[in-house]
């Protein structure tokens, strides 16, 4: 078992002492709680267990009816320069009373946590500076990308004066193979490779310093301790070598050795931005400012200074700076880069726009509904943000191996200094073995696997309309065997269609046009389909008169001096049609129709003679997409269900048309998170729907995926929500989610093994200090460029 850790956790809700008793049982309940008691009068927990343990000691609080009350603070940290740095910080963060979660990202560079209302900002950022680095809290509205590039900028500068120093220095190696045997003199060597171990190298020493002096191990150690080794013997054999002599000196390996490094930084800092692109491209399409309209004047005004309600023009071309409601104009929104629509949408008064979306070729007056960090625009950051600084539990095995990973390779390199010694080897051999050993372990690789290919899986996914929103369902994603709809809304429009319809005379566009002048005005969901239906065809609707609703059954009035009704069999029995249909052409249809889950509403006339004129089926279509979608499913070799409270009949006919596997039909909502369950004994499975009724039966299931048209409940309770609702984007969620998961692991066996097959090597004398250098600087770009690999990415039979 790993280490314990006493909690003191705030708890709200507790108003006597059986309810203190209920909240301490829960948490004595699990088998991790070494230790636990709740004082009523602090509204506190103290619990003694391991520190992974928290999310079931929240989960068992909030079981019991409670809650942990928590604030969200982001932390910018410098100077951590591997995985060992990482875990550091995170232990020294973790230490701190009210400290309630933590995550550290190399990648970002950042720290998300999770504290106790009234935590003092300024406790943690003394808790980082004594663990030997520095902190700053992060402003969330503003980025700090000029600050990424000031850093970016010295680092080359950095790195264009290291090679330069360096390259005198390598030459005579470079000239050796072609017989000529020239040397720089020992003062020359000296005078260039100083500033480079002193001043371009002084990071290293001042990062290895404080590394030392928190009780800790990290790279920064091992390149200043490996350097150094090759300067001072420089310096040794420099001073023993008798006068007219040139001496034997490594000025040139410890100065490429940092040269090298400072390569692999740079480049390995260029890629780090690259996989930020998706953060950066969302920031960037919020505007500063915004046209307000008020007391018919319009004035320029910062973001800051709007309210809600407030009267926004946005002219073609111009990118909407909130989310509101059109009141004027006609135009259409490119919203490529928020929902991953590619084809520009059409707005009118009444239309919702979100902000960073760009206005067409239309002058709009918008109504202010959101603002600031309540915006789709804002809440999509926050998102991204999140799962890019949030740890996959693959990456626990890595932090467990950087506890140990810099002693250990401590540890080695003296170990092959005294063997190769006891060996007979000289003093300078041996030594140079030993700088190999400590220059090539780098444990930057083993920090940036995991955290590089999250950034650029989660990253892409976004531009593409899919927000992932943490790590851990991005990782149990990839190993989905069951995938389980909703129905209406998810797979199908949600509102009613004119399926089918039959004429008695032949003549569905007189029956139409009849169907439409009744329904006039109405607004009845079926009713707007009939209306739909004349539009699309461009039908012109003759006048009604004595229009009256029949309650219960249909609707009544007189088109072209006829009587005419139309409702549902209700209707015909009142009107004594029933029996006159049956054995009918009519009949049959309906039986069908009906078998179908189709709702049908007959058309009649009522005078002089009472007789039906037709019928029509009315049903809910599927979504564009769906068919698409289910194969996909397929051919991933992924199950498919189709889970729906809707009739026997209607959920079959979808299904077979989908070609779905299996059918759950006529479930309660309650019912629905029982059969995920049942489902997840036969696998992974990943849930999804749009609709409150589906915030359950998303949280049960393995990963739940929201439909981003559907409700705030359903996205809140999903790992993974889709920002607009085509069913494809099912099938390419879990396709960039294994495409990623690859990514990690390819990324951690390539680092591990160029550790374990390079530190060997070094040892036994095979690799020499330089080459070391190289390699190590590769492996860290090696990582992120094979996690930029997945910025190709995009959805299948995406347009």
């Amino acid at each position: 078992m790993s280490s314990l850790t006493t909690f003191d956790l705030p708890i709200s809700g507790m108003t006597c002492a059986s309810c203190a008793g209920r909240v301490e049982r829960a948490l004595r309940k699990l088998p991790e709680v070494i230790s636990a008691s709740v004082n009523l009068a602090s509204e506190q927990a103290r619990v003694e267990a391991p520190r992974e343990s928290l999310a079931k000691l929240l989960a068992a609080i909030e079981g019991a009816g409670y809650e942990v009350p928590s604030e969200r603070l982001e932390l910018a940290i410098d100077g951590m320069t591997c995985a060992s740095c990482v875990g550091r910080v995170e232990r020294a963060l973790a230490k701190q009373p009210g400290v309630l979660a933590v995550s550290v990202n190399l990648a970002t560079e950042q720290a998300q946590l999770q504290v106790a209302p009234g935590l003092d900002p300024h406790l943690l950022l003394q808790a980082i500076g004594n663990a030997g680095y520095s902190a700053s809290l992060v402003d969330s509205v503003s980025p700090a990308q000029p600050t990424a590039d000031t850093h970016l900028r010295r680092e080359r500068w950095a790195l264009v004066l290291a090679l330069l120093l360096a390259a005198p220095l390598v030459v005579p190696m470079l000239l050796e193979p072609f017989g000529v045997h020239w040397m720089l003199p020992a003062w020359v060597q000296f005078a260039l490779a100083t500033p480079v171990q002193f001043v371009l190298g002084a990071r290293f020493y001042r990062a290895a310093w404080q590394a030392l002096r928190a009780g800790a191990g990290n790279m920064d150690q091992l390149v200043a301790i490996g350097t150094s080794a090759g300067y001072g013997l420089s310096l040794y054999q420099w001073a023993i070598t008798p006068a007219g002599q040139m001496p034997h000196l490594y000025f040139e390996a410890s100065a490429v050795i940092i040269a090298l490094i400072l390569l692999g930084k740079y480049l390995e800092s260029r890629a780090k931005r690259q996989t930020s692109s998706a953060i950066r491209a969302l920031q960037a399409l919020r505007p500063d400012q915004a046209l307000r309209l008020r007391d018919g004047q319009e004035e320029m005004v910062a973001l800051s200074a709007l309210a809600l309600g407030d009267q926004i023009v946005v002219k073609p071309g111009e990118r909407f700076p909130i989310d509101g409601q059109v009141l004027e104009g006609q135009s259409h929104a490119d919203e490529a880069l928020i929902s991953g629509e590619s084809l520009p949408q059409a707005k009118q008064p009444g239309d919702k726009v979100t902000a960073g979306a760009i206005n067409g070729e239309g002058r709009l007056l918008i109504e202010t509904n959101a603002l600031g960090a309540e915006t789709v625009l804002a809440q999509i950051i926050r998102l991204v943000e999140d799962a890019q600084a949030a740890k996959a539990p693959i990456q626990k095995l890595v932090d467990r191996v950087s506890q140990v990973f810099v002693p250990a390779v401590l540890l080695i390199a003296l170990g092959t200094l005294i063997v190769w010694l006891l060996l007979g080897a000289p003093l300078a051999s041996a030594m140079l073995n030993a700088v190999a050993v400590l220059v090539i372990a780098c444990p930057c690789a083993l920090g940036l696997a995991t955290p590089t290919a999250i950034m650029a899986g989660t990253g892409v996914a976004a531009r593409h309309g899919i927000l992932i929103k943490d790590a851990e369902a991005l990782e149990v994603a990839h190993g989905v065997t069951v995938v389980a709809f909703d129905k209406t809304g998810t797979l199908t429009s949600g509102t009613p269609q004119i399926a089918h319809l039959q004429a008695v005379d032949g003549d569905e566009q007189a029956l139409l046009q009849l169907a439409g002048a009744l329904q006039r005005g109405s607004e009845h969901s079926l009713a707007k389909a009939v209306l739909d239906a004349c539009s699309a065809r461009q039908l012109t609707l003759p006048p009604v008169s004595d229009s009256q609703a029949l309650a219960g059954r249909g609707i009544a009035g007189q088109v072209d001096g006829r009587k005419l009704a139309l409702g549902n069999r209700r209707l015909l029995q009142d009107s004594d049609l029933h029996s006159r249909v049956q054995g009918g052409e009519l009949a049959l249809s309906a039986q069908a129709w009906e078998s179908e889950g189709r709702t049908l509403s007959w058309l009649i006339e009522q005078a002089p003679e009472p007789r039906v004129l037709g019928l029509f089926a009315f049903g809910d279509t599927l979504k564009d997409g769906a068919t698409e979608a289910v194969a996909q499913l397929k051919r991933q070799g992924i199950d498919s269900h189709l889970i729906s409270g809707d009739n026997q009949g209607s959920v079959k006919a979808v299904a077979s048309t989908l070609g779905i596997d299996a059918v759950h039909a006529e479930v309660l909502p309650g019912d629905k998170a029982a059969i995920v369950g049942e489902l997840k004994k036969t696998g992974v499975v990943a849930m999804v729907g749009d609709g409150i009724n589906d915030a359950p039966a998303l949280a049960a299931a393995d990963v739940g995926i929201a439909m981003g048209s559907g409700t705030d409940v359903a996205m809140h309770a999903a790992g993974i929500t889709l920002m607009r609702g085509d069913p494809r984007l099912v099938p390419a969620a879990l396709d960039i989610s294994r495409r990623t998961y690859n990514k990690i692991r390819q990324n951690l066996f390539w680092a591990f093994v160029y550790n374990l097959v390079g530190i060997p090597l070094a040892a036994a004398g095979l690799l020499n200090p330089m080459v070391a250098g190289a390699a190590m600087a590769l492996s860290s770009v090696s990582v992120v460029s094979n996690a930029l690999l997945l910025k190709t990415w995009k959805p299948k039979d995406y347009d």
